[in-house]
């Protein structure tokens, strides 16, 4: 057991930021390596509208190809009806994912831009994707722009309770609070937790939050101090919304992977995660996209601080 769990998003939520496609190889050995290095839970693709989202155009020729590791949970993120159908296909055919996404946003305005639907409408659709799941994945809400939204400002942290209750009403357990654009703070997020532990008991929180403006880290260690163990977390820091989908302006990215894993693992608190592979894979990742990433510990390497 560790006394976190992150989830590897660089395949997912990092490429979908990319408008050069990753060929299928590549985003294969990435994924395997997270795994092998110690990630309990991957975020391996999207079931994207390839015309929408192209990065994703190859999930099923991924999954088929991908090798599994025993006690890692492998996610993908389903837009609607047609997509939880795609998923329950490859997982009957033996190579789906364990985990499947589903979002909301919580503002109107967000929902629009993000999900070309209304709060109502989408509250409609992740009903009908969970039911049409059948029990057969673990199921992950995330809420977007929990902490306040690019388009509309504040968001009323009962939104946020609501939806997270909605989502286990649902049939939901894990639910991730999203910091889509880096808003939070850390008493807000301190004080966001500590209601949803008290009004939504039996839902699992996951912090997945966003670097915009360089509080990401405070921010994770916030949820961890108020009781969150689940964190999402990308390599070099990559992601944020869609490459055809713009917001918020300026830098989006997740936190980043071996900045989270150094902070953690310098308080001693223990991510599992193989820390003489972390730089390499941080590296690989750079090599990937071709261009050097956000990661801090990437350019001054781990903490001397570890080694003794």
């Amino acid at each position: 057991m560790t006394d976190v769990v992150l989830c590897e998003c660089f395949a997912r939520d990092g490429l979908q930021h990319e408008s050069a496609f990753v060929p299928t190889p590549t985003k294969r050995a990435l994924i395997e390596r997270f795994a092998a290095i110690g990630f309990q839970r991957v975020e391996a693709t999207s079931y994207s509208n390839p015309k929408v989202v192209p990065q994703f155009a190859d999930a099923s020729e991924l999954l088929a190809s991908l090798a599994r590791r025993d006690g890692v949970h492998y996610k993908a993120t389903c837009a609607n009806v047609r997509a939880v159908a795609r998923a329950l296909a490859d997982r009957e055919s033996g190579f789906g994912v364990t985990e499947i996404s589903l979002l909301v946003s919580a503002s109107e305005a967000h929902s629009e831009k993000n999900l070309r639907r209304a709060r109502a409408e989408q509250w409609d659709n992740v009903k009908q994707m969970a039911a049409a799941a059948q029990g057969r994945f673990r199921l992950i809400g995330t809420i977007s722009v929990a902490f306040g939204c690019p388009l509309e400002g504040a968001v009323a942290p009962d939104v946020v309770v609501a939806d997270a209750i909605r989502f286990k009403e649902a049939g939901v357990d894990h639910v991730a609070l999203g910091d889509t654009t880096g808003m939070a703070t850390p008493t807000a997020m301190k004080n966001l937790v500590a209601r949803l532990r008290q009004e939504a008991p039996g839902v699992t929180l996951i912090a997945h939050l966003h670097d915009t403006r360089g509080t990401g880290l405070v921010n994770a260690l916030a949820a961890y101090e108020a009781g969150v163990r689940y964190f999402d977390c990308s390599f070099g820091g990559v992601g944020g919304h869609p490459a055809q989908v713009k917001y918020g302006g300026g830098y989006t990215g997740n936190v980043c992977t071996e900045d989270l894993v150094n902070l953690f693992e310098s308080l001693g608190i223990d991510t599992g995660i193989a820390l003489d592979g972390l730089i390499e894979t941080a590296q690989l990742c750079e090599q990937t996209l071709g261009r050097e990433l956000y990661g801090r510990v990437t350019r001054s390497g781990l903490s001397p601080l570890l080694r003794q």
